[in-house]
């Protein structure tokens, strides 16, 4: 029931260095924890719709050259165009948007805390639609880790004007991307990466063309450096940060990946009070450690674990 049209990627057959893909999972977590200081910093000056607009079709134009270079002309099938179209508009359209706007009424910090609920979300889509075995670490990785999430969130919410939509909206955020996870699982295990990446981004522009003229507007009155940040959101943590979790998506469990995002709150905040000058209260620290906890449980296998099942076509 597979197609025997595709080409299968290069990572099907040649197995990567160890380091190779938790190299990846670092680039991409750095550029992610970045993208949520410069959301914030960009608040003032661009639109949510706008500044969607203006990370996609940058991110499209970088993905577009690298890919065409380096794997041709990209041809998925009939069912993999309906995942790749899913996945454009959730992640790189919706999840942008609500992103953005939530980002408006809540800190650097705490949004990328609360899109730390998505593994969750993730470990419980897998285990029904991936087959991927949802173990007792992964169980008691994800209580821990979802605890410590809670103390920052609350421990915020303490400190600064927490707006109950914009909390929703960084929620909406988090379900999309788990969605779009799990469709692009199976799609990175027959096609390239890059083409996976840089079609799903076009999709996600094309999508947010409605707010084109609110782009040209505020891109002529937005100072220079403004106009800098979105270009960086578009290059770095768009066209490389979502090629290398690509990437690390074809040699690690969906699962597991999901969970190592924990590791963006700490970098985020770290940032954002070097960047923002947002320090968040001295709970947020206690409820840091316990994600990185829970993230380190999560990740242990047990010694008699069978391989892991392949995904469905």
């Amino acid at each position: 029931m597979t197609s025997t049209t595709t080409p299968a990627s290069p990572a099907e057959t040649t197995e990567p260095a160890s380091w190779l893909p938790l190299a990846a999972v670092g680039v991409t977590l750095v550029f992610w924890a970045s993208a949520f200081v410069a959301i914030r910093y960009l608040g003032e000056d661009f639109s949510p719709g706008a500044l969607s607009l203006g990370r996609t079709l940058v991110g499209s134009a970088c993905l577009g050259v690298v890919a065409l270079a380096t794997q041709g002309i990209p041809r998925p099938t009939g069912r993999q165009w309906v995942s790749i179209i899913t996945i454009g508009v959730l992640w790189f359209g919706v999840y942008n948007v609500a992103l953005n706007a939530g980002e408006r009424r809540v800190d650097a910090g705490t949004a990328a805390m609360l899109i730390q609920v998505s593994p969750v979300l993730v470990a419980v889509l897998a285990a029904i639609f991936l087959n991927e075995k949802f173990t007792v670490y992964i169980g008691l990785g994800l209580a821990l880790a979802f605890t410590g999430v809670g103390l920052i969130s609350m421990s915020s919410s303490e400190s600064s004007d927490h707006d109950v939509i914009g909390v929703l909206l960084c929620l909406l955020s988090a379900v999309v991307y788990s969605i779009s996870l799990i469709l692009q699982k199976p799609l990175v295990a027959k096609l390239p990466a890059i083409h996976v990446t840089w079609l799903a981004c076009t999709v996600g522009a094309i999508a947010c063309l409605p707010f084109l003229g609110q782009l040209v507007d505020q891109t002529a009155d937005a100072p220079t450096s403004s106009v800098l940040w979105v270009l960086y959101l578009g290059v770095f943590p768009t066209a490389i940060a979502f090629t290398t979790y690509a990437y690390a998506l074809q040699h690690m469990s969906a699962s597991n990946l999901a969970i190592t995002t924990y590791l963006v709150p700490p970098i985020t905040i770290v940032m954002g009070v070097v960047f923002l000058d947002e320090a968040p209260p001295a709970m947020a620290y206690v409820g840091g450690a316990l994600a990185l906890v829970g993230v380190a449980v999560a990740r242990r296998k047990p010694r008699t674990i069978a391989d892991e099942v392949p995904p469905p076509a």
